[in-house]
């Protein structure tokens, strides 16, 4: 399933390696506008379902009305938004309601791609510690120089291949 996004910009399908890659770069070239702009959009403490209708002078039987439901429901849509547990779908009828749009959108605290490095570098170094314990049993310490670069190749290595986030492979 392929969702659409509100802009119109096309996302590249995320299927092979290369296009894992122009993902991580698009988002990580918009990730400073959002992380700008993402704290003026905070849900505010009644909810954005609640401050919208009061705003508009809408009574909740008013909302219940245009949404083809009871009043009580639209009383459990605005108190499962504040508890954090409303579907999407609802909140998208309850904004369709009120004549508004519904955006959402994952904010990444960091840049994908240093996500990506870092969590193959991670797998890189469990292997070469498992390796070096190996070597180290046979009297064959290798220098730290030959050590970092062999971690840098097999980093590079291991990012874009399937099970790089999987913690239970070995």
């Amino acid at each position: 399933m392929h969702c659409k996004t509100s802009s119109g910009v096309p996302m590249p399908k995320v299927v092979n390696p290369k296009h894992r890659r122009s993902s991580r770069q698009l988002i990580d070239s918009r990730r400073p506008a959002l992380a700008d702009v993402a704290p003026l959009f905070d849900r505010p403490q009644p909810g954005w379902v609640a401050t919208i209708r009061q705003s508009l002078g809408m009574t909740r039987r008013d909302l219940a009305r245009r949404m083809h439901v009871a009043e009580s429901t639209v009383a459990r849509l605005e108190a499962s938004e504040c508890a954090g547990t409303i579907q999407l779908d609802t909140l998208h009828r309850a904004a369709e309601a009120m004549d508004c749009e519904l955006h959402y959108v994952l904010v990444p605290r960091r840049p994908l791609e240093d996500m990506v490095i870092e969590q193959a570098r991670k797998r890189a170094a469990a292997l070469m510690s498992r390796a070096t314990h190996t070597m180290l049993l046979e009297d064959q310490k290798p220098d730290d120089e030959s050590l970092q670069k062999l971690l840098s190749e097999m980093t590079a290595d291991r990012i874009d291949t399937p099970g790089l986030w999987d913690d239970t492979e070995r």
